[in-house]
């Protein structure tokens, strides 16, 4: 199983795409998560609770605008994983055109249980990639692993 960490050309887009976010910061920077995926095909994300991803003050949880922002940002990796395996092979300029082009169509959110814990975990699998659209399921789960929320979203591909 090939290991995103250890292709250069994967290492190349992604460098790319980390000096535009470090020239000018995006929401998901703020969102200060962990890129684990093992492989192309089990994206898995991670990120410790901090105090300005507080929802509820007296019990100290997630909010839930975060909950879905970690699931879509996991969404759209797990997209961007799918597209590159497609582009592969194809110049940086092609692969960043096609990339860029990922973009979250519509997102479903099933909140489980509160966000409770110190440290999450994201998975996510794909469900359908096809010429247009991506549709990715996700699950968050604390450090207890215990289901906190389920998603489903679709993607533009390109």
């Amino acid at each position: 199983m090939p290991s995103v960490f250890d292709d250069k050309e994967f290492s190349d887009l992604v460098a790319y795409f980390h000096k535009i976010d470090d020239e000018r910061p995006s929401f998901t920077s703020f969102l200060d998560f962990t890129i684990e995926s093992p492989d192309f095909d089990h994206p898995i994300i991670s990120f410790k609770m901090r105090d300005e991803l507080v929802g509820n003050l007296v019990f100290r949880t997630l909010h839930g605008g975060i909950i879905a922002s970690i699931l879509d940002a996991l969404g759209g990796h797990a997209v961007f994983l799918q597209v590159f395996k497609q582009v592969r092979g194809e110049p940086l300029e092609k692969q960043v055109k096609r990339v860029s082009r990922i973009g979250s169509i519509d997102l479903r959110i099933d909140y489980v249980r509160p966000g409770s814990g110190t440290n999450f975990k994201a998975t996510g699998t794909t469900l359908r990639t096809g010429n247009k659209i991506a549709v990715i399921r996700t699950e968050l789960h604390n450090e207890n692993n215990q289901l906190v929320a389920v998603g489903t979203g679709t993607y533009t591909v390109g």
